[in-house]
Formats: C-alpha cells, sequence, structure tokens
C-alpha cells in the first residue's frame, strides 16, 4: 500500500535564513533552541524537575533515526529495518523524518550545558529506531511487535494513510496486551482519521497551532483522542546544508509530543497500565479558550491538547486497565472473563500464594491458641489437686507418710515395759582418775 508520510516542510524563511546563512555553528544552534516554541507550551522545564523520562524506551516505527546527530548520540539504540532487512534502524539515502521525530522526544542538546540544539520532552529516555513504512502491511505488523519484544514502553507511528488489515490490527492488539500504548498520527489533509491511527486501541493526536486552536491540516474523526503542537515545530532531521535541523508543519510532530509525554508519565507512575497512562493523559488535557463547552472527545480535538506537567501532578483516578482506549476485538474476551492476560495470572498466582500462606499461618495460630487452652486446663486441675493433697501429694518429698495427728511420739500411748520386770539400772562407769 501507498503510505503517505505526515507532511513537514523544511522550510520557514527566518530559521533556514539562520541555518544556512550563519557561520557560527552554536549561534545557527542557540537560534534551533530559542524556536523551540512547543517546550515553552508544554511547560517542559517545569516537567523536567520531574522527570526527564529516564528508563523509558520510545520505539520510533519510520524511515529510520541518525544515531550521529549531535543531539541525539547517546540515546538511540540499535534497531531494525523491516524494509531492506538487516539489523539497524539508520535511514537510507537522506531519509531525516524519523531523526525528526527522534529529535523531539528524545534530543538532548548539545555544547556546554546542553544549551543548544534541539532539547526533546524527554531527553533522557532512549529510542528504539524501526525502519518501517507501512508499504507492507506484515512489515508494519512485524515492527509494531518487534517493538513490543524488545521492551518499548511507548511505540511511536507518526505514519498516515494506509488501509486496514488484520495483522496491523492484531500487532496493536498484542501490544496492548503486553501493556504497551501505541501513538499514530491522524493525518494532514483535514479528513477523516487515517490507519493505523484508526485502528481500535491506538491513540491517534491531531495536531494544534501556537494558539491551542486546531490545525486546519488536521484530521478529526471520533477516534481523536489527543492533540498536540503540529505547526513550525524545529527539530533534528533536516537536509545536511541545514546543519542537521529544520521546521516544519504536521500531525507527526504532535504525535511525537504525545508519545514522550506517555514516556514521562510512565517514568514517573510505573504501575499503570497502558491504558492508563493514556487516561492520566486525556483526564488532563485541556480544549482552547471557545471551546470549553464542547463534548469530548471532540472530532477534532479528542479530549484536548496535552498538559504533561498536569498529568504527572494531578491527582487522577487510575480508573479501568484500558482507561479510554477502544478495545480491540482481539483483546474483547478480556473484558468478559474469557480470556485472561498474562496479568491477570500473575496476579492470580500472587494470590493463590497469598492464600496459601494466610492459612498456614492461621492453622499455626490455631495451634498455638488450642494448646495454650489445653496447658491452662492441665495447671489449673494440678493446683487444684494440691490444694486438696498438700504439697507434693502423698507420699511425695514433703509430704506426710502417716495420717495426721498419728505419728510416733504425737498423741501415741508411750511403750510400756514388760510385765514384772523392773528397770535394770545402769552400769556403773570406774572413776575417773
Amino acid at each position: 500500500m501507498d503510505v503517505k508520510r505526515s507532511l513537514r516542510v523544511i522550510a520557514g524563511a527566518t530559521l533556514t535564513g539562520v541555518l544556512v546563512c550563519a557561520t557560527a555553528p552554536n549561534a545557527a544552534a542557540d537560534q534551533v533552541r530559542d524556536d523551540q516554541w512547543a517546550l515553552d507550551y508544554l511547560e517542559a522545564e517545569s516537567v523536567w524537575k520531574i522527570t526527564k523520562g529516564k528508563g523509558q524506551v520510545i520505539a520510533v516505527i519510520d524511515d529510520g533515526v541518525n544515531a550521529d546527530h549531535p543531539d541525539l548520540k547517546g540515546n538511540v539504540l540499535k534497531g531494525r529495518d523491516f524494509i531492506d532487512g538487516g539489523g539497524s534502524g539508520s535511514p537510507r539515502g537522506g531519509a531525516n523524518h524519523g531523526t525528526a521525530m527522534a529529535g523531539i522526544i528524545a534530543g538532548h542538546g548539545h555544547g556546554p550545558g546542553n544549551s543548544a540544539g534541539v532539547m526533546g520532552l524527554a531527553p533522557e529516555a532512549k529510542i528504539l529506531p524501526i525502519r518501517a513504512d507501512g508499504s507492507d502491511a506484515t512489515g508494519g505488523a512485524n515492527a509494531i511487535k518487534y517493538a513490543v519484544d524488545q521492551g518499548a514502553s511507548v511505540i511511536n507511528i507518526s505514519q498516515g494513510g494506509g488501509i486496514k488489515t488484520e495483522t496491523e490490527a492484531e500487532a496493536i492488539a498484542y501490544a496492548l496486551r503486553k501493556n504497551v500504548p501505541v501513538f499514530a498520527s491522524t493525518g494532514n489533509d483535514g479528513g477523516a482519521v487515517e490507519y493505523p491511527a484508526a485502528h481500535p486501541g491506538v491513540v491517534p493526536v491531531g495536531g494544534v497551532q501556537r494558539n491551542g486552536k486546531i490545525w486546519k491540516n488536521s484530521n478529526r474523526g471520533k477516534e481523536t483522542l489527543l492533540t498536540a503542537p503540529a505547526v513550525e515545530v524545529v527539530t533534528t532531521g533536516g537536509a545536511s546544508d541545514l546543519n542537521g535541523y529544520g521546521i516544519g508543519d504536521g500531525t507527526s510532530d504532535a504525535t511525537a509530543y504525545a508519545s514522550a509525554a506517555a514516556a514521562l508519565v510512565r517514568a514517573k507512575h510505573p504501575d499503570l497500565t497502558a491504558g492508563q497512562v493514556v487516561n492520566r493523559l486525556t483526564q488532563t488535557a485541556q480544549l482552547p479558550a471557545g471551546e470549553n463547552g464542547a463534548k469530548v472527545p471532540d472530532e477534532r480535538y479528542g479530549y484536548g491538547s496535552i498538559r504533561p506537567l498536569a498529568a504527572l501532578q494531578e491527582d487522577v483516578p487510575k480508573g479501568s486497565k484500558n482507561g479510554p482506549l477502544a478495545v480491540p476485538e482481539q483483546n474483547a474476551g478480556q473484558q468478559t472473563g474469557s480470556q485472561k492476560t498474562e496479568e491477570d495470572l500473575a496476579l492470580e498466582k500472587k494470590q493463590d500464594r497469598e492464600f496459601v500462606i494466610l492459612w498456614t499461618i492461621t492453622g499455626i495460630l490455631a495451634f498455638l491458641f488450642v494448646g495454650a487452652i489445653v496447658l491452662t486446663i492441665v495447671l489449673v486441675r494440678r493446683r487444684k489437686r494440691n490444694r486438696n493433697n498438700g504439697p507434693g501429694g502423698p507420699g511425695a518429698p514433703g509430704g506426710y507418710p502417716y495420717p495426721p495427728h498419728q505419728a510416733p511420739g504425737y498423741g501415741m500411748p508411750q511403750q510400756q515395759q514388760p510385765y514384772g520386770q523392773q528397770p535394770t539400772a545402769p552400769p556403773q562407769q570406774p572413776p575417773y582418775n
């Protein structure tokens, strides 16, 4: 199938002029940072005081990522190529779209204190680059499953224009069963939400302007869940004559920002399911002024534009396992209990172990309790017998071997001498000289 990339225009007279004409690289890089308006819009400086996404892996399924870009170096893993085959997620033939998405997500800048160049919303996260353009539905599905199996905590697909396929739908269902949220762009022609974003279980992301209003080319539909900055976005991945930077419009950029926000939430709240992570983003999203009365999810905005700081800080109930995500048909049985996820099975095993431990402890306590009662009865009976028989009991040490008052010399008649006999006088001792 022919898959249309979300449009990114490497244009903008002011930025282009600076990037091409500046003789000092640092000056150009500083201009790059200054023009990242989305960082202020998303309150990035305050967000980074809480988390920068450390420990999170975001899979970027795109046209490859340049791991040698100065603003990405060290943050890009090896990845894989599902287009030409091979063990690397590097771009081919000057492609730079995936590199641009990676910069929005996990760029860390460069120079002293990383003060120059592109800073991503989750600058301490890692990027898993996967080269897959959706031209082969099987390849796209395999890319999603590969991302899950490689430990990705979030999947970003800044692509659109595909068609609905069973293999891709199953791959998305697989990701959710493994607790990995999938973010995809709604599209850039102002029409309906495109695939893969339209698949149940995906988080479709539309784009807004600097004022928070919907971007005119952002696709819309009941599937839309979130929006994020999508115009005049400066990032990595420009042509070589622009020093590797570019500026453009597109729901691709919005999707990358939303994926980064999800990674931040996962870093702060690692116990949440994929659906509960998305729930935090939707519950804290905000509609622009004048749209506050709109029923959400709105076809243009979804629940509104992401607010990462609020998603990290506000008291948001966990909610259900799937949150606002539409449950893929392949996972529908989990809702009724006819199928059990690995998470459910692990919970059952844990509960079984706790049950065994509880009853073992209960049995031991019951045994000790009964033993204490028996011992108490024995001691009480022995004490009562002692009171009745005196210390030690008959014949025991310290007892009385004779009836009371009949011991020799106590109340017995004195022994009589034989009749007719007189006591014999004691013999006389010789006198002592």
